[in-house]
């Protein structure tokens, strides 16, 4: 198996998608944001300074898929149908584990916008903790759904 963004002479290169057949397509993917018992309290009774963390990262992650090829060099611009991350509070981290999911109709597939959903949106919750906890982690960052295309599904 070769990677496909390398062409023969070993340069990256953006993978030429013309003869690809268009069909639905989904990705999700899934990570977290851990973080002190005292910012998770925070965040989960309203009280960050910033405002609504949960509905501004939500917004994040959404703004993140749909920028995605302006993030990472080799990736196709995308008709994106539709985003949709959901951020869920977990005091077994404690935390919040965000869940985002991306749909398109293409030549190729949305994990990476699903990926940089997920990403954009822990770190806004990072940001708008940050004051009070500086030691937040982000971590778990994964592709769990992708389907539509030549290679099929995959889940994790």
């Amino acid at each position: 198996m070769s990677l496909t963004h390398f062409d023969t002479k070993g340069d990256a290169h953006m993978v030429d998608v013309s003869d690809k057949e268009v069909t639905s397509r989904i990705a999700t993917a899934e990570g977290h944001i851990t973080m002190a018992q005292e910012t998770f309290d925070i965040i989960a009774e309203g009280r960050a300074k910033k405002g609504d963390v949960l509905s501004v990262a939500r917004l994040a992650g959404i703004m993140g898929a749909k920028k995605t090829p302006d993030l990472i060099p080799l990736c196709h611009p995308l008709p994106v149908t539709k985003v949709a991350v959901e951020l869920t509070l977990d005091p077994d981290l404690p935390g919040v584990r965000v869940e985002a999911t991306v749909k398109t109709t293409g030549q190729t597939g949305v994990e990476m916008e699903a990926l940089t959903a997920v990403s954009t949106a822990a770190l806004t919750v990072y940001d708008m903790a940050k004051a009070v906890d500086k030691a937040m982690e982000i971590g778990g960052i994964r592709v769990t759904l992708k389907d539509g295309g030549k290679s099929g599904r995959y889940e994790a």
